[in-house]
């Protein structure tokens, strides 16, 4: 289908202003077929994945047909997570830039229900909510839902797999029969068609076709690596293309608790995301990735449902997905608003045939590619380096570093040694960092980054252990904090009830020692210092 601009479809003025602000012109396909047949009054059901720009499609007719002047309750948007409930309310206020008379609220859980409460007393058109935060306003008659014209219903197909159908109808019971509803969903399962069919009259259908499913700007490979190689080749990957911002997709939430504390013990700023964790510790995670402290995000598909950051550079599927849909879900976490991306698959032995229903599935391809070597990790880092020295020249202005130089000649230096001395001051530690040959991924083990130290190393002793849910990743992260020790140069640790043993560089033990004075890892005040031969007790856990 042709892809409309914005300006052709009708809009008031207040609405294009913003879109236009916004740096759109051009409606996605999406949003091309589903506007204009909501606003003329049609049920729809639209099938997309998210990054698609589904919640403009719904949010502009959803704003065009609210009555300013009517203070009452209008609009409904049911979104499975928090997260998705947050981001839509802010896509509903970039919209409504110019237009300070409709009032859009989201109300979900892990917020003060008391705080909800007064704010609904004050009035609100749109509500976009959680099911069973909503449900908890209409118990408590603090939502009335006998004015609703426009319901919606965002990533169906995710509210019914939480469990939220009996929430959903009990909601959709309560507002008039003649509204209009909307319905999104990334998938047509069954429960999902059940749901139309019940409270959607004469919907039309419209689905994004699959050649469209992926975006065109993402460059997908594929590595064929050994199970035990995939961290080495994750870093070797992060540090050929140093991107700003990556995801890390993992299939279970115990092996991204591994991948993250495998991360952190090689120095690389790394971070969480599954469904244990509580939602204020999402939040803090979320925030932190937006920010830039943590560049790489690990995740669980579900855990990421609601992720929208537009400057990620590379996803990685660490597990190659059960679902070729979750694959598409997750690609599309890079390359948005117009930008390049990549995306990073590993596959071990006979997951290449999921690999190949995936590409039938998106009518996609995915290039095999060899992982980069030492010598190329080298030579990016080489090249990035002399490019930035070139740029500095460019620059001018080099006149007393020049006098530097100079004053090291003076003393029979030639300037080509200063030259490459220099050039190994900036790229020898990292260099030196990998341990496997150039042709061979099989030979080490990624749990001992600490290799290179092994002869000389110090045990220290902390007086706090698995009883004070202390972990390994909690020891690396405090250690790289408080003292600015490299994460990658602590060696192993043995994790006990009531204590913890921890092999150090010896050039570093003093620094640790020190800078871990009256200081705590998990609340708990610790001391740090130089152990004594341990026994040899038993339960005994190695990272």
């Amino acid at each position: 289908m042709e892809k409309l601009k914005f300006d052709e479809m009708q809009l008031s003025s207040w609405i294009l202003r913003a879109v236009t602000d916004m740096g759109f012109e051009e409606a996605t396909p999406i949003q091309s077929q589903a506007i204009p047949l909501i606003k003329n009054g049609h049920d729809i059901i639209g099938q997309s994945q998210t990054g698609t720009g589904k919640t403009a499609s719904f949010g502009i007719p959803c704003l065009e047909m609210i009555d300013p002047d009517d203070r009452r309750l209008q609009a409904v948007i049911l979104c499975p997570t928090r997260e998705l409930a947050i981001q839509v309310s802010e896509e509903f206020r970039k919209l409504l830039k110019y237009k300070d008379n409709i009032r859009v609220l989201p109300v979900y859980g892990g917020q003060p229900i008391d705080r909800q409460i007064l704010a609904l007393k004050k009035g609100a058109q749109v509500i976009i909510g959680t099911p069973g935060r909503i449900m908890d306003h209409m118990r408590r008659r603090t939502l009335k839902m006998e004015t609703v014209k426009y319901a919606v219903l965002d990533e169906a197909d995710e509210m019914l797999d939480m469990g939220f159908r009996d929430d959903i109808e009990l909601i959709l019971s309560k507002t008039p029969e003649e509204r209009q509803t909307v319905m999104f969903s990334a998938t047509m399962n069954q429960e999902v068609l059940e749901l139309t069919e019940k409270y959607l009259k004469n919907p039309e259908y419209i689905k994004i076709s699959r050649k469209e499913l992926t975006v065109p700007q993402i460059e997908q490979i594929y590595f064929d690596v050994k199970e035990k190689d995939k961290l080495e080749a994750l870093c070797r990957l992060i540090d050929v293309y140093d991107p700003k911002l990556s995801i890390v997709f993992c299939n279970t939430k115990k092996r991204v608790d591994e991948v993250v504390e495998q991360l952190l013990g090689r120095g690389y700023f790394a971070d969480g995301l599954h469904g244990d964790l509580k939602q204020a510790q999402r939040d803090r995670v979320m925030q932190k990735f937006r920010s830039g402290a943590i560049e790489i995000l690990v995740a669980t598909d579900v855990a990421a449902r609601g992720i929208d950051v537009d400057d990620v550079d590379i996803v990685f599927n660490f597990d190659i997905p059960q679902d070729e849909e979750y694959y598409v879900h997750r690609i599309g976490r890079t390359g948005r608003a117009g930008r390049s991306g990549k995306a990073f698959s590993f596959c071990v032995g006979k997951e290449i045939y999921k690999l190949r229903d995936i590409m039938q599935y998106a009518k996609t391809k995915i290039t095999q590619q060899k992982l980069p070597t030492v010598t190329d990790i080298e030579r990016t880092k080489k090249d990035i380096f002399l490019e930035k020295i070139k740029a500095n020249i460019a620059e001018g202005n080099l006149e007393k570093f020049a006098e530097y130089v100079e004053s090291i000649c003076d003393e029979e230096i030639a300037p080509i040694d200063v030259a490459a001395a220099l050039l190994r001051m900036q790229l020898g530690s990292t260099i030196s960092d990998y341990s496997k040959s150039e042709d061979d991924l099989n030979a080490h083990n990624p749990h001992n980054a600490s290799e290179k130290y092994a002869k000389d190393m110090v045990r220290l002793f902390i007086n706090a252990g698995k009883k004070n849910k202390i972990r390994a990743k909690d020891i690396v992260g405090a250690f790289a904090g408080e003292t600015k020790v490299p994460g990658e140069v602590i060696g192993e640790i043995d994790l006990y009830d009531d204590f913890v043993y921890v092999d150090v560089p010896y050039e570093y033990a003093k620094d640790i020692i020190d800078g871990m004075k009256n200081k705590k890892i998990k609340g708990k005040r610790i001391i740090v210092e130089k152990a004594k031969k341990p026994k040899a007790p038993v339960k005994k856990k190695r990272r």
